[in-house]
């Protein structure tokens, strides 16, 4: 079993934000895969299969800052807690370090400030998984926190699109084709072309 969390805030008042579009990916792996998803107490999640690889799908509604509790708690029913991740957890969220539309795997190291990914890493105790970045910009004239919780502005919204069906595309080479070969094609990849 393979887990794939998107980071993202529960509600209405988030959904189309950028500190959103970990969940936009899981969505858009529910679709395209059939995999259907259910609220459970505090998170969305779905099993199924992807090319042949079973899979869970997740969206930690505790907020992003507790993202880490279920994806905990779903670890340790799938993995008991005897060993690291690994591979078997991706992780995908937002990165205002890179520009509206990329796309950047990293096989593991540290949460970058990301507070999701810390609540992660703290909760679950190692750094080794897989996280699959996708870029939102950022406003020098803005603090961070406030900017993450902004819409895009209608002149993003096209590379937004395509960064998350690239980012479902990253998710899925991962899991097929290995994490290297994924690296290689989704590093290639600038806003406007074609996805993988």
């Amino acid at each position: 079993m393979i887990l794939i969390a998107g980071l993202g805030n529960p509600g209405e008042r988030y959904r189309r934000t950028r500190h959103n579009i970990g969940f936009s990916v899981i969505d858009r792996l529910s679709e395209v895969h059939g995999i259907a998803l259910q609220t459970k107490q505090d998170f969305i999640i779905g099993e199924g299969a992807l090319e042949g690889h079973r899979v869970t799908l997740l969206k930690p509604l505790t907020f992003m800052n507790l993202s880490g509790r279920a994806v905990q708690r779903i670890l340790r029913k799938f993995l008991g807690g005897a060993e690291d991740p690994g591979d078997r957890l991706i992780v995908v969220h937002d990165d205002i370090d890179l520009p509206v539309g990329r796309v950047r795997i990293r096989r593991n190291g540290s949460s970058g400030g990301h507070r999701g990914v810390e609540s992660i890493i703290a909760e679950i105790g190692t750094r080794e998984f897989v996280r699959i970045k996708v870029g939102v910009g950022r406003d020098p004239l803005l603090p961070v926190e406030h900017f993450v919780l902004q819409s895009f502005r209608p002149d993003e919204r096209e590379d937004v699109t395509a960064a998350v069906e690239r980012a479902a595309n990253a998710v899925q080479m991962v899991i097929v084709s290995g994490l290297d070969s994924a690296m290689n094609t989704a590093h290639r990849q600038k806003p406007g072309e074609e996805k993988p």
